[in-house]
């Protein structure tokens, strides 16, 4: 029975698979197989478990070390994931001892990558977008969402995101995430994030948001997510040029300077060889 060597890793309780291409092309499994090999590493019970799969290989543009294509726990393709991103950070720096500096290639385009903290297995990365690739796609409520009330924005940083401001976060937004996700306004679907304000501390405000990922679900956090929120909050003044991002699975932040970053941790978790059919 083949096997598939694997890394796991986590940024902030989003979890991912990590796994070389070469390791997919030595037995055999094709593009058109990684839907299903997808959903079947990443399942919970029956596999690995996670909520995307992240497979890295060479890259043709000469500003990176790798490139990334993302699979979802569904085994739909997505164009990036913070989260993800950094975890395949994590893993580069202990596999090719990636320097402090480099850039990745994703489905989203090219992103610089700086390493902040290495106390392995604990990493924090901060990952820059650039202002160009992030940008508010219309700011009115969506189809059923007009029921939610309040400041409703789609948003776009490299993947689509709808971010909805609460005033409480203890409401079955479990419920609203898939009705969101696939609502008619967004032939392509959409992620979700549920956002609420503590302005208290002015220079770096909190934004608590709760995540429903296209393709995954129910996320403890979500890197892409936490920049669309971050990105609606500073197109409707609640923030300045920081936020706290505080999640289900830990903190990160948002700056701008040098363009849109998002700070926070990646994990490894194990590593292992996972035998297919």
């Amino acid at each position: 029975m083949p096997a598939v060597r694997f890394t796991k890793a986590h940024g902030a309780g989003n979890d991912f698979v990590i796994v070389e291409s070469c390791e997919l092309s030595g037995i055999s499994l094709g593009a058109e197989s990684l839907p299903r090999f997808a959903t079947r590493i990443c399942d919970r019970r029956f596999g690995v478990g996670a909520d995307g799969l992240e497979v890295v290989g060479p890259s043709s543009d000469s500003r990176a070390i790798a490139r990334l294509r993302l699979w979802n726990s569904d085994g739909s393709e997505a164009e990036i994931s913070g989260n993800g991103t950094r975890c395949v950070a994590a893993y580069l720096t202990e596999a090719v001892d990636a320097p402090e500096r480099f850039s990745i290639e994703t489905e989203a385009g090219v992103r610089e990558i700086e390493r902040t903290l290495a106390k392995s297995p604990y990493y924090e990365f901060r990952m820059t977008t650039d202002d160009s690739q992030c940008r508010i796609l219309e700011d009115q409520p969506v189809g059923e969402g007009a029921k939610l009330g309040g400041d409703m924005t789609a948003v776009h940083v490299g993947n689509p995101q709808f971010v909805v401001r609460v005033d409480r976060l203890d409401f079955d937004w479990q419920t609203w995430g898939p009705i969101l996700e696939r609502d008619p306004h967004f032939p392509d679907g959409t992620n979700v994030s549920f956002v609420t304000v503590n302005d208290k501390d002015r220079h770096t405000p909190t934004l608590e948001v709760r995540f429903w990922e296209r393709g995954a679900g129910a996320t403890l956090s979500s890197g892409t997510g936490s920049l669309g929120a971050a990105l609606a909050a500073r197109h409707h003044g609640w923030i300045t040029d920081r936020a706290r991002i505080l999640t289900e699975g830990g903190e990160m932040y948002v700056d701008w300077l040098g363009g849109m970053r998002l700070t926070g941790p990646a994990v490894i978790v194990s590593r292992g060889s996972y035998e297919t059919e």
